[in-house]
């Protein structure tokens, strides 16, 4: 099992260059895809190399002066990675429109870089209107010309279903782990979990999923220990390793989350019996009735009533939510998830995140004493 997780914490430490390799050993082109609300499988059926867009590591430098400071660490992240030239070896970028400092960032580089093609697509965002569904089917239809036009290579349909059926399976591959976890067979740490789904967004699938066999036929039996609880939030990009690794040390145990380098990344598979563009047009207008987003709107699709409901359904005794600084769409929506928390008496715990180094000392004194209430509260509640 370790020797799997260390190959794919090699394309996780450096994305771009693995899709890079691959490029070079297979010819393919690579396109970089912004997160949350585009499927790959349309540039996997054309015979590209889907590689979601990562922030990384590296302190942000050139990029500080291209866009505002009030912007996420996620979209800073990206123009620093594109003065630096960390972007040279996309054929394209295909955007998304889910928050204005993204629109921001996706002017920086068409200005910074005219020669890089973007594939621009503005989804409808009130998921339950009753044009969404012809207006989802109409760009989803245009992307799949322009991936045609751009690699020269017609998407057939039964390439489309051919992806989309790697893709639900690799998916599956992920969410029995997640079960296993919740249920209490299988300590497998959150930096482990993390590992595994941000190399899903970046590797090739039949090695991932390959990987992901020899993980299975490894995994270590017995029941993790500590506190169960619930993460929620950071809708671009990771958390920090670090930081879970802290939550865990102190005492907590993460039995779910609905991050985007997570379960709300592989919750939902795609019908792989319909027409292509009607599956992936399903699959993104139910996402809000699966879990909730704060860039898209359905009607009674509350993001408080859908934590509560998880908090139940996994066991967890606690809330700790990860919000990126700056991030407005989660900002927008933290006040409802506090009151319905509050009203419930369910302990949980904000944290705001950055893209540069945290006092981890600080936090870990707040995330030691949240522990200590929440199992407190939970000793009491079982007494």
């Amino acid at each position: 099992m370790r020797d799997c997780l260390a190959r794919m914490e090699v394309a996780v430490s450096a994305p771009l260059t693995y899709a890079a390799r691959l490029k070079e050993k297979t010819g393919r082109p690579v396109i970089g895809i912004l997160p949350m609300h585009f499927p790959a499988e349309l540039a996997h059926a054309a015979g590209a190399i889907p590689t979601l867009i990562q922030d990384d590591p590296e302190p942000i430098t050139v990029g500080q002066s291209s866009v505002f400071n009030f912007y996420c660490g996620y979209n800073r992240s990206l123009t620093d990675q594109l003065l630096r030239g960390a972007f040279d070896g996309l054929d394209a970028i295909l955007f998304g429109d889910h928050c204005v400092q993204l629109l921001g960032t996706a002017d920086v580089i068409r200005a910074e870089r005219p020669d890089l093609p973007i594939l621009f697509n503005q989804l409808c965002t009130t998921l339950d209107a009753g044009w969404a569904a012809r207006e989802t089917r109409g760009t989803f239809s245009q992307l799949w010309q322009e991936l045609e036009a751009l690699t020269g290579q017609r998407i057939t349909t039964e390439a489309a279903r051919d992806s989309i059926r790697i893709y639900n399976h690799n998916r599956a591959q992920i969410r029995e782990l997640y079960a296993l976890r919740q249920a209490g067979a299988i300590a497998l740490s959150a930096r482990d979990m993390q590992t595994v789904v941000k190399s899903s967004m970046v590797m090739d699938k039949s090695e991932h999923i390959a990987l992901m066999d020899g993980i299975f036929a490894g995994l270590p039996s017995g029941p993790a220990q500590g506190l169960p609880i619930y993460l929620s939030g950071h809708m671009c990009h990771a958390p920090k390793p670090a930081i879970l690794d802290l939550i865990e040390s102190c005492g907590a145990h993460v039995v779910g989350d609905d991050l985007f380098t997570g379960w709300r990344y592989i919750h939902a598979d795609m019908d792989e019996s319909a027409d292509p563009v009607e599956a992936m047009t399903r699959w993104y207008l139910d996402k809000n009735r699966r879990v909730p987003c704060p860039t898209r709107a359905t009607r009674g699709g509350d993001w408080e009533t859908y934590l509560l409901e998880r908090i139940e359904s996994t066991r967890a005794r606690g809330l700790i939510i990860l919000m990126v600084k700056f991030c407005e769409p989660h900002m927008y929506f933290y006040p409802e998830i506090k009151d319905a928390f509050d009203a419930r008496g369910v302990p949980h715990l904000l944290i705001e995140t950055e893209h540069d180094d945290m006092p981890l000392e600080a936090l870990k004194t707040r995330v030691e004493t949240f522990v200590e209430v929440a199992g407190r509260k939970a000793a009491l509640t079982t007494a």
